[in-house]
């Protein structure tokens, strides 16, 4: 529900939005909780060799692919907001952390309880092993039918936090906090937040 409501109210801000920036932000946000991510996920793609900054042109193409028509114009301004002293290119996980809602002191402590609950070795890291002892999908319809494993749900499901270039199968404290941003700005309460944190993980 959290979620769907994030996505409404993203949408409608979205439509309100004259600045090109936070129409961006907006449009990830109407993708739900892991928007920021999935536009990193295609940044990082079309990071052929590496260097971690984006080129105007492939900014432009780049929010094309995933969705939003901007202008010369409107994309020039989003370039000229994050390029300095300039550079042929902007550093795209600057470009990321300027898009992704903040959270504060209250909310960044229950995310550390709940990823203290799955990360049971205590290296900063949950493994697909690590969330199948805390996370149970057996009941799941497609289980019970017979679609899908265990396995390939919780696989399926550990990959939505990943905001790694690949995917695989590890979740790091920083992508479970970056995950959650979504739905921390979509509540406006703090107490509300921890609530829905602890009844998800079972804090």
């Amino acid at each position: 529900m959290a979620e769907a409501q994030l996505k409404l109210k993203s949408e409608a801000k979205m439509a309100e939005a004259t600045d090109p920036l936070e129409k961006l932000r907006h449009f990830c946000l109407s993708k739900g909780y892991s928007g920021v991510l999935a536009l990193g996920r295609l940044f990082r793609r079309m990071d052929k060799d590496r260097s971690f900054t984006l080129s105007k042109e492939e900014m432009k193409n780049g929010v094309a692919h995933f969705g939003l028509n901007f202008t010369d114009e409107d994309i020039d301004k989003l370039f000229k907001a994050f390029e300095k002293d300039g550079q042929a290119g902007i550093n795209y996980e600057e470009f990321l952390e300027t898009l992704r809602p903040e959270i504060n002191e209250t909310r960044r402590g229950v995310l550390d309880q709940a990823f203290k609950l799955l990360d049971t070795s205590g290296d900063g890291v949950v493994t697909l092993e690590e969330l199948k002892k805390k996370y149970s999908v057996k009941n799941h319809p497609k289980v019970q039918r017979g679609e899908a494993t265990e396995e390939e749900l919780l696989k399926k499901f550990i990959a939505m936090f990943e905001s790694s270039g690949s995917v695989d199968g590890k979740v790091t404290r920083k992508e479970f906090h970056e995950f959650y941003a979504g739905l921390s700005r979509s509540i406006d309460d703090d107490e509300y937040f921890v609530s829905i944190i602890k009844s998800s993980w079972k804090l």
